[in-house]
């Protein structure tokens, strides 16, 4: 019989894969803390030049005689009646002899600093004030956080080949100790360069354990019940989220931040006691003896019996996938396929970006942060609310194009609102991020549908490619706030998501709706597919028979491709 048959014989979700997903959902709150530190960890407070005159200089004013002489050091000028000195340039002297009324040496031409004072009120140290990242080197944070992202492309593609050749579970301890040593590292880290290399092997460990805990778990889950358990892991994430902002509230030093929630990773090696190897890999592998040794074992604890005989010649087989380039011989599927790519890009660089941009919108950041993070939540609650009641092209299509409209707006709170009006910044930005959410759930299943079974597992390794792509331009685009002067500074990034949120949700409105419709199966089928014929057999208004795996495992599928990609697509469990 087919592993599905087993799992079905186990029970779809019985008292043994309940607590084993618990145990596997656990390391999803931490590759949420790892994925969001970067806004605390990055943050960039705000500062000037130091006086030159002061060895003890400090951001904030310390009496009449210190105010003097930063007036007379530093450049200023007045918004709302609030002096704002300059972030980067310094008067070439502070001896001179003529001062206008306002203190300011007269004729004195300014000059680029190198060294800066910050401001200790909402973080005590950052890694941009310890290694003053600001002014002529304020790329670096972007550069560091496009590290970050380049490590989950690797390590996406990594492991899912690792996994594949030695196990599941052999890849996830791999992850783990890499994911454990290099995020205890980072705050140890002498410069720059060290800190950065060891970002780079805490994202590819990150999308690894993320995407191998997740995979053992839902191998020995049945198929009904595998969309519940997609949306279950997701909220382990948004706790990791709440957990990493309230870590940042009360440890404002970055290295002690980074230390205190990376500690705990060290009790995920405990999983290798705790762990099973996946039976669905061992099978594929003709490891017959184990794979059978741990189903029995879940049918004891089930309380389950099994029969005599569970494995045969068809348990193990695999269905080999055609390559993607087959989508790519007629128009209508390059366009379709296109337009699947983009939207993954869009979805990815949106998402990405506006959790980075929460420290660039105004206010509170850790008020900022948590809702963000509530957003996220209410987000998987509306996907799995509407997701079948009004279509993936609807609600992805909608979610995008609101979500974009949020965005753009945007501009017009920033040019005309003032800083009373700053909320309404925070709360557009927001409605961006619920609704990147939203398309970001939906884009997995919906694109999952739309691919023919025999380039479907090529179509979304290829699609989470273009995700990840945008995930490494997000950095750029979010911190263009701070790398850009001007009034629109602040709503620049928002413009810039906004109005590729609202294109890709305009082009996703070409596509063909695909609830309740048969999928395709070859690419003959793919060309007929959505074409608005009732007698076609390939566009029926049912509910999925054939393909009823894809339909109850999509929502699980889409979220584990959120955090990165595998180009070898393991969820199919006709492969595995």
């Amino acid at each position: 019989m087919k592993f599905d048959e087993i799992t079905t014989h186990l029970g779809q979700f019985g008292k043994y894969q309940k607590r084993l997903y618990f145990i596997l959902c656990l390391p999803a709150i931490s590759c949420g803390i790892q994925m969001f530190g970067s806004v605390f960890i990055l943050a960039v407070p705000n500062h000037r030049c130091a006086v030159e005159t002061l060895s003890n200089d400090t951001y904030s004013v310390e009496g009449r005689s210190h105010d003097a002489a930063v007036n007379a050091s530093i450049p200023y000028t007045f918004e709302d009646d609030e002096r704002l000195y300059t972030d980067c340039s310094h008067y070439s002297t502070t001896n001179a002899t003529l001062f206008n009324e306002f203190g300011i040496p007269e004729d004195s031409p300014t000059h680029t600093c190198n060294k800066w004072v910050y401001d200790k009120s909402v973080f005590e140290e950052t890694l941009i004030s310890e290694m003053n990242l600001v002014c002529g080197d304020r790329i670096a944070r972007s550069h560091a956080n496009m590290i970050l992202f380049g490590g989950l492309l690797v390590g996406a593609l990594g492991f899912g080949l690792i996994s594949d050749l030695i196990g599941r579970k052999k890849a996830m301890m791999i992850s783990i100790v890499l994911h454990c040593a290099s995020s205890i590292a980072q705050p140890f880290s002498p410069n720059y360069a060290a800190l950065v290399s060891l970002r780079f092997i805490t994202g590819a460990s990150t999308v690894g354990l993320f995407l191998l805990a997740f995979v053992i778990g839902i191998e020995f889950i049945g198929p009904q019940k595998r969309i519940w358990a997609g949306v279950v892991i997701e909220f382990f994430w948004c706790i990791g989220l709440f957990l990493d902002i309230l870590a940042a509230y009360f440890f404002r030093d970055w290295r002690m931040l980074q230390l205190v929630v990376s500690v705990p990773t060290v009790l995920f090696l405990s999983y290798f006691w705790l762990v099973p190897e996946s039976a669905r890999w061992l099978l594929a592998k003709g490891k017959n003896e184990e794979a059978e040794k741990i189903i029995r074992h879940i049918g004891k604890v089930n309380s389950v019996t099994l029969p005599e005989k569970i494995i045969d010649k068809n348990t193990g087989t695999e269905n080999r996938d055609s390559s993607i380039l087959k989508m790519f011989t007629s128009p209508v599927l390059v366009v379709r396929t296109l337009v699947i790519y983009f939207n993954w890009c869009v979805v990815s660089m949106v998402y990405y970006g506006l959790m980075l941009n929460v420290g660039s919108l105004g206010g509170d950041i850790y008020v900022n942060s948590v809702i963000s993070a509530a957003m996220e939540v209410i987000a998987y609650a509306l996907c799995l609310l509407l997701l079948d009641r009004m279509g993936r092209k609807k609600l992805h299509s909608l979610s995008m194009i609101l979500g974009g409209v949020a965005c753009l707006c945007t501009i017009f709170t920033v040019l005309y609102g003032g800083e009373e009006k700053e909320w309404t910044t925070i709360l557009l930005s927001n409605i961006g991020k619920l609704g990147s959410s939203i398309a970001f759930a939906v884009i997995y299943v919906y694109s999952a549908e739309l691919f023919p079974t025999v380039v479907r597992n090529s179509g979304l390794g290829s699609s989470s490619m273009c995700a990840r792509i945008g995930g490494m331009v997000s950095p750029y685009i979010a911190d263009l706030g701070t790398l850009v002067e001007g009034p629109t500074s602040k709503a620049l990034p928002l413009i810039i998501f906004g109005g590729l949120s609202i294109a890709a949700g305009l082009l996703a409105l070409i596509l063909p709706e695909t609830v309740n419709r048969k999928l395709p199966e070859t690419i003959e089928d793919a060309l007929m597919f959505g074409r608005q014929n009732s007698d076609n057999k390939y566009y029926v208004n049912k509910a999925y028979d054939d393909d009823e795996e894809y339909s109850t495992s999509g929502v699980a599928k889409q979220q584990s491709y959120k955090k990165g990609d595998y180009s070898d697509t393991i969820f199919n469990s006709e492969k595995l």
